[in-house]
């Protein structure tokens, strides 16, 4: 039981934010790729995905980053990192995912292929980015947005304007609450020598993320005028907008509690625009 647990904890399946900050954009993804409901079983397919590549990721970062994460607070206790596994089981653990991942992409059809494997070549590079360049919060922004151009692909349908602009704003967003998450480590990073955002953004972080809030909720506001959705996508939009604001508010004293709970309440936005999307199309 002790095992099952430590498994379960190093799949993360004790903390879901992760899983819902992937899976509300792929679902407006799949919303705008079909105008409307998806297919059923593509829509069942990409949400297993969420699940099963959100925990390959999980062990894969975890495998990388076992030694980092002994020296620092809040991951010292992570199964690797604590010796409940040891990282051949991780690994076990991480191919049985990995095979789930490769039937679910196949069960896509062969043009979902090829961007199934860019995905989980960003996933495998994102955690070694930590320690190279100065914002690897892009490579993840890339990782964790890779659905989108992915569900288009699985619907058949082509990679048109709105398409894009959802792509790069929820890329945007994601580099935004991951130098909220950054913000809670920050001291640790700085001593262990790993980058982030947090610490190239420097005293500037708050302008800096505010502005990028501001250019993603552009882009989103751009889509709803392509797709010509009626009043309650905008509503939406500002609700979103308030809940960029609350999140500038809680990072503003750098307080470890605050920028923990800013980046905890991402998904909310996710939620929303999705929300957005789907009452739009309907």
């Amino acid at each position: 039981m002790n095992k099952i647990i430590s498994f379960s904890r190093l799949a993360r399946f004790d903390k879901p934010i992760g899983i819902l900050l992937l899976l509300w954009p792929t679902l407006s993804a799949l919303w705008l790729a079909s105008n409307g409901f998806p297919n059923t079983n593509i829509l069942v397919v990409f949400i297993v995905g969420v699940f099963v590549m959100r925990s390959a990721g999980c062990v894969i970062n975890d495998l990388v980053d076992s030694e980092i994460d002994k020296q620092v607070e809040r991951t010292k206790g992570r199964p690797l990192a604590s010796g409940e596994l040891t990282k051949k089981e991780a690994f076990i653990f991480l191919l049985f995912f990995l095979a789930i991942a490769l039937s679910l992409a196949v069960s896509l059809g062969r043009d979902v292929m090829p961007w199934s494997l860019g995905g989980f070549t960003l996933t495998v590079i994102y955690p070694f980015c930590k320690r190279y360049i100065s914002s690897p919060q892009i490579i993840l922004g890339l990782a964790f947005s890779w659905s989108i151009p992915m569900a288009y692909v699985a619907c058949g349908s082509e990679f048109d304007l709105a398409m894009f602009l959802l792509w790069i704003g929820v890329a945007i967003w994601i580099v935004v609450y991951d130098t909220f998450y950054a913000l809670v480590d920050i001291d640790d990073d700085l001593r262990t020598g790993v980058f982030s955002t947090a610490i190239l953004f420097g005293g500037k972080v708050s302008m800096i993320t505010s502005a990028l809030q501001i250019i993603s909720l552009t882009l989103w506001a751009w889509i709803g005028i392509i797709w010509q959705m009626g009043s309650i996508y905008y509503v939406m939009l500002v609700i979103i907008l308030m809940l960029f604001a609350r999140q500038q508010f809680l990072i503003s004293r750098r307080e470890k509690s605050g920028c923990f709970r800013a980046f905890n309440e991402s998904w909310y936005v996710g939620f929303f625009h999705f929300l957005a999307i789907f009452i739009g199309l309907s």
